[in-house]
């Protein structure tokens, strides 16, 4: 049984920095490729950053302000997010793609956490 379990959002002033974390069971990070999306109240869903299984990042907000990154001995997958501004205020998840590549379609990501709320203030 794949679990998926996100950490590290909370409340924070723009300018400052978080680091998220999901921690993987039932299957390994470096696998098949692994993304962040967000999602903020009546928004839709976007992708954010993700990492192919061979370790190359595709970074749809920036690879400055989102980069992301694993750690295959924890099983881990990270997102740092920069130079925080109140718009990215959402729910962030992570998630597990069928392929081992990146791709911009949320269809492709089969498994997903349960999310982690990040809240910028001004």
């Amino acid at each position: 049984q794949v679990q998926m379990m996100e950490s590290g959002g909370g409340l924070v002033q723009a300018g400052g920095s978080l680091r998220l974390s999901c921690i993987v069971s039932g299957l390994a990070v470096d696998a098949q490729a692994m993304a962040w999306f967000r999602q903020a109240p009546g928004k839709e869903r976007e992708e954010v950053s993700c990492i192919g299984r061979s370790g190359g990042g595709t970074f749809y907000l920036g690879k400055d302000r989102f980069p992301i990154s694993r750690d295959n001995a924890e099983n881990t997958l990270y997102l740092q997010i920069n130079s925080l501004k109140p718009g990215d205020t959402a729910m962030y998840y992570c998630a597990a793609s069928r392929f081992s590549f990146c791709s911009f379609h949320s269809s492709d990501f089969i498994y997903w956490g349960q999310g982690t709320q990040v809240t910028v203030s001004s």
